[in-house]
């Protein structure tokens, strides 16, 4: 009996520790954001340094209209930001955070391989 109220305790301490449900909801959205492995890219190519939108396009071999599409979505979630530069934008991740998430993933896949 005691060691069943020991057990409910451990499991109300670990939910007293979850965060709050949106904040949980947040979370899952933004590792949505580097589940499409386009982004990914964009995401890697700014890691290595700021580009323009044409930039992108080239490296990845994709049209403008298809990276500007991407980087719409990357902005909304807070990972890139943008610069105008004259008639241009030049884009770089948000913050450090976004490198850091980066490095982890790559490597956790490469740890796997």
């Amino acid at each position: 009996m005691a060691e069943d109220i020991n057990k409910l305790d451990s499991v109300q301490a670990i939910r007293d520790r979850l965060p709050d449900e949106t904040v949980i909801y947040d979370l899952a959205e933004l590792f949505k954001m580097f589940g499409d492995p386009t982004r990914a890219k964009i995401l890697q190519c700014l890691q290595i340094r700021d580009l323009y939108v044409g930039e992108i396009a080239d490296i990845l071999d994709m049209s403008i209209s298809a990276v500007s599409h991407q980087l719409r979505v990357l902005r909304a979630s807070k990972l890139v930001k943008g610069t105008k530069e004259g008639k241009e934008v030049k884009y770089s991740l948000d913050d450090d955070h976004v490198t850091k998430i980066l490095e982890c993933g790559l490597v956790h896949v490469n740890e796997s391989r």
